[in-house]
C-alpha cells in the first residue's frame, strides 16, 4: 500500500517491523479489526477498524470512536466496487459493536467514494511533533 504511494522500502522497514507486533497486540485485545476481500482464495484488498475509548462528545455521549485505516485494493481490482464493499463491512460492524461517529484520514483517489458513503470533510488537523534532538 505505502509503496504504491510513493514510499522507498528503506522507509517502510522500520514501520513494518514495529507494526507485526502492534497489530497483533490489537487484533487480540479487540481494538483492531482486519476487512480481507478475496477473488479465488487470495488478497485483492483490505481495510482495518480501530476502535477508540473516546469521551463523551456532543455528538454522541457513547466513549468509543472509530478510525479506519489501511485502506487498499490491489491496482488491478480497482473500480469494481471492493473498497465499497470493505468500507461497508466496516460502517455495519461499527453500528453493530454501538460505534456511531467513525472517522479516517482520506486519500486524494478515494475521497470521493468516503463522501458518497456518507463520511463529511471536518476541521481535523494534525501536528508531527519534532523529536528531541540527540545530545
Amino acid at each position: 500500500m505505502f509503496s504504491d504511494m510513493g514510499r522507498d522500502a528503506a522507509s517502510l522497514a522500520p514501520m513494518t517491523l514495529a507494526f507485526v507486533p502492534w497489530v497483533r497486540a490489537a487484533l487480540a485485545r479487540g481494538a483492531y479489526l482486519g476487512f480481507i476481500a478475496e477473488e479465488d482464495g487470495v488478497a485483492i484488498g483490505g481495510a482495518g477498524l480501530m476502535i477508540l475509548d473516546w469521551p463523551p462528545h456532543p455528538l454522541d455521549a457513547q466513549p468509543l470512536r472509530g478510525y479506519v485505516l489501511n485502506v487498499y485494493v490491489a491496482p488491478h481490482h480497482r473500480g469494481r466496487g471492493v473498497a465499497r464493499t470493505l468500507m461497508t463491512r466496516i460502517v455495519d460492524e461499527a453500528r453493530s459493536r454501538g460505534v456511531r461517529v467513525v472517522t479516517l484520514n482520506a486519500s486524494d483517489a478515494g475521497r470521493a467514494m468516503y463522501e458518497r458513503l456518507g463520511f463529511e470533510a471536518t476541521n481535523e488537523m494534525r501536528l508531527l511533533v519534532p523529536r528531541e534532538a540527540s545530545a
